[in-house]
């Protein structure tokens, strides 16, 4: 079968190859709606797929960026990696996904394969123990943005919640229901960004309300076993702010397993709000990251960088929704 071209539709449309090739790439700007519906209705009847092998080489593109999560399990990931294919699937572009595990070697690993793959950009969730590979990505010159966490000293774009902000407004909402007794539960901090700034947010809201700290940040696996010994041993405090939602979902099975009852004998205010959350009984209250608004806007980013618009190398914060529902118990 002849294989249709650029020159078929234009011929099919009555306008010219110049003309196609505008509406192909959704430069609309000086184009009739007539016009657009004559190309539209003959790349249909031609059944015409454009040449993107021809069309990257003319461009000097491959129209794809690649995606490094540090833990796809993450509900935080996985809405995240929605809104950016989102925005790239309007930009004509393919996404390549990648799991790093939090194993740098394993990110080391899937950036210099999406590198030989010559993707046009980098969007990552970095295990922040890449500091050189990323900085040679830097220097030269090469699309990369982070999304959740940054490296210190290195200028590349980040986006992630204002996570002070919201522990800050979690303890005080514990507070106001008159909790004396305020933990904090995660896995391990390492220098993970979120983790940090979220403990280092509930321990100064701890000196500055003369609340005592209790801290929990460990593996999943030991945090399951000293969540549940504190619940039988009632060394638990009355209230828990859990950093993400793996660490929420070790909380929730400890409490099954030992008969602890939410909220009269715990109340809990949870980071992610998970679809499980509003559904649960009794259902949790939660801080919300904007999942899609952060994806969106760091594609939007990355998206600029490669197509040399603009390039912004600040950090961009983001703040939360704060979604009251029936985990936190009045304390007399």
């Amino acid at each position: 079968m002849k294989r249709i071209t650029i020159n078929d539709v234009a011929e099919r449309a009555n306008v010219s190859k110049s003309t196609v090739s505008h509406y192909l790439n959704n430069r609309f700007s000086y184009m009739g709606s007539d016009t657009k519906e004559r190309i539209a209705k003959a790349v249909e009847e031609l059944n015409y797929n454009p040449n993107f092998i021809a069309k990257s080489l003319k461009n000097k593109k491959t129209m794809t960026v690649g995606i490094i999560v540090a833990n796809i399990l993450h509900s935080f990931s996985t809405q995240i990696i929605r809104a950016i294919e989102d925005y790239f699937y309007t930009k004509d572009y393919h996404v390549i996904v990648c799991n790093a595990d939090d194993d740098p070697v394993k990110e080391k690993s899937y950036v210099q394969m999406l590198m030989s793959k010559q993707v046009d950009g980098l969007i990552v969730i970095p295990t922040l123990e890449n500091e050189l590979l990323f900085k040679d990505l830097y220097e030269q010159n090469f699309p990369v943005v982070f999304i959740d966490r940054y490296i210190e000293g290195l200028s590349i774009p980040s986006y992630l919640l204002n996570n002070a902000l919201a522990i800050e407004n979690a303890f005080n909402y514990l507070l106001e229901k008159k909790h004396k007794e305020i933990g904090f539960i995660s896995q391990p901090v390492k220098n993970i960004t979120p983790r940090v700034e979220r403990k280092n947010a509930y321990l100064k809201s701890c000196q500055t309300h003369g609340i005592k700290p209790f801290t929990l940040s460990t593996s999943l696996d030991n945090l399951h076993t000293e969540i549940k010994n504190h619940l039988e041993n009632n060394t638990m405090p009355s209230s828990l702010i859990v950093a993400n939602d793996l660490a929420l979902l070790e909380v929730l099975r400890s409490a099954k397993e030992t008969g602890t009852v939410i909220p009269r004998d715990l109340s809990i205010i949870s980071i992610d709000d998970i679809e499980f959350t509003e559904f649960f009984n009794p259902s949790l209250t939660v801080i919300a990251q904007p999942t899609f608004e952060i994806g969106k806007a760091a594609a939007r980013g990355l998206f600029h960088t490669i197509n040399h618009e603009h390039t912004d190398y600040s950090t961009h914060r983001f703040n939360h929704q704060f979604i009251e529902r029936s985990s936190v118990k009045h304390e007399n």
